[in-house]
């Protein structure tokens, strides 16, 4: 029983700790009960105190972590810590939402405020983590982008923003960071099914002003795709489990790829963009967002 016990301990999590942000619901949700089962020591953070509280009560330890604001992240962070005995063996920065609109309707305000949640605040985390890594000599660092850090679709430009500055700074750490014992990770899923459309439905409607725009008539199909009946679905769409199985991966595989793919939209996209010229692309990617 004892030797049976050290080998799954050794395929998977092995006790070793790791840090989720956004595990309110889909993706974090799902990834912190996958790696808790796995045997990880997950800390499950959240923005809100209470869905900290829920999973406090489902018996994951849920320090508060809003990424807009810097002081509880660095709270978050030092309970993680103060928790490990000052070890963390995994960060994965999932948290982040999107603002549906054109580029010339979004108020610059609305740039600011999806930066500070979908990068900024991943940035700040990420700068306290790699210390810690750096002195242990060992870390995994994986991040939560989007096959819309690859390629750009009508109406998502704030969000398109966000994570093409994050495959870049990635891509920046993943390189100064070789040979230090940290591995620097992107997992891109294409649509996945969470609550996120609602969420950036919400946020549409604070920001963007649809009467007067140009623009108007196109955000009654935008409207409608984001408040879509439960239950009716993207054809390519996959839950959220399809992203742990690479989150997985990414932490657990001796040598991780530097990325990893989810839903054949990512893979598509990847493809077309290195074989069609910028003209026939934006051809593709204007369908596509009709």
């Amino acid at each position: 029983m004892e030797a049976e016990s050290a080998a799954k301990s050794a395929r998977t999590g092995g006790g070793r700790s790791v840090l989720i942000t956004g595990c309110s619901s889909g993706i974090g949700a799902a990834a912190a009960a996958a790696l808790r089962e796995r045997g990880w020591r997950v800390f499950a953070s959240c923005r809100a105190e209470e869905d900290c509280a829920r999973l406090l009560e489902d018996g994951f330890e849920s320090p508060r972590l809003d990424y807009k604001d810097e002081a509880s992240v660095a709270e978050g962070f030092s309970e993680v810590l103060e928790a490990t005995g000052g070890r963390l063996d995994a960060l994965f920065n999932n948290g982040a939402y999107a603002i549906p609109g054109a580029v010339e309707d979004l108020p610059t305000d609305a740039l600011r405020d999806i930066f500070e949640a979908n990068l900024f605040g991943w940035h700040t985390l990420t700068r306290l983590a790699l210390p810690v890594m750096r002195a242990q000599g060992s870390g995994r660092i994986v991040q939560c982008s989007s096959v819309l850090g690859m390629a750009a679709l009508k109406f998502r430009g704030s969000y398109i923003a966000t994570k093409f500055a994050l495959e870049g700074l990635t891509d920046t750490l993943r390189l100064e960071v070789a040979g230090s014992g940290v591995e620097v990770i992107l997992i891109e899923p294409g649509p996945i099914g969470t609550a996120f459309h609602l969420n950036a439905h919400r946020q549409m409607q604070r920001w963007i002003s649809a009467p007067g725009s140009p623009h108007r008539a196109d955000y009654q199909r935008v409207t409608a795709r984001l408040t879509r009946a439960d239950g009716e679905t993207n054809r390519f769409e996959l839950p959220p489990e399809a992203v742990v199985a690479k989150l997985i991966r990414a932490l657990e595989s001796p040598r991780p790829a530097p990325r990893y793919f989810v839903t054949t939209p990512t893979y598509v996209l990847a493809y077309a963009r290195r074989a069609l010229s910028t003209r026939a692309l934006d051809r593709l990617l204007a369908r596509i967002s009709d």
